[in-house]
């Protein structure tokens, strides 16, 4: 397979509910992504994120802190043998109509871009929300959720995810 793309706050780390990371200290990495690290690592040749962070648009917090947060999340990751090639963030709110903000594209395009030689038809987009999943669909990579299926997300995860898992550990498990 050639790339993974990984939603950030859900996927990678603890989602905080009703807030967002916004320092090193808050970031918390999920234990089921640190076991689907070896799995993953077997089938993957590169790793990208791709985040929403409205937290920034919403002066919670800086493009800056956004960087440190993820500069301690690299380092942290790092000793389990992960590197992320690239991390792309969105700061735009919701509804401000960017290009970049999922489950619009601009962020997978400029992937395309900064790594031409990404084959988007062996390529995965890994995330715990509907948008992560319509964001998926449109730029042409498999779609795998991972979570809970509600009334709320039941129809644009079902119509827009290729697989559904309860977790990425259950998922990188059948690689």
């Amino acid at each position: 397979m050639d790339t993974l793309f990984l939603d950030r706050d859900g996927v990678i780390n603890v989602q905080l509910i009703g807030d967002y990371v916004k320092k090193p200290s808050e970031l918390a990495l999920r234990d089921d992504f640190i076991a689907s690290i070896p799995f993953l690592l077997k089938k993957f040749r590169r790793f990208i994120i791709i985040t929403n962070q409205q937290c920034i648009a919403k002066g919670l917090c800086t493009q800056s802190d956004v960087d440190t947060v993820h500069e301690h999340l690299r380092r942290e990751l790092r000793p389990y043998g992960i590197n992320f090639d690239a991390i792309y963030v969105c700061p735009h709110l919701a509804g401000a109509g960017c290009h970049c903000r999922k489950p619009e594209i601009g962020m997978m395009e400029q992937a395309q871009r900064d790594f031409p030689d990404i084959d988007l038809t062996q390529s995965v987009m890994i995330g715990d929300s509907a948008s992560d999943m319509d964001f998926g669909r449109r730029a042409g990579v498999c779609t795998v959720f991972i979570g809970k299926v509600t009334d709320e997300n039941r129809a644009v995860v079902s119509a827009n995810s290729d697989i559904i898992s309860p977790s990425i550990l259950q998922y990188a498990q059948t690689l």
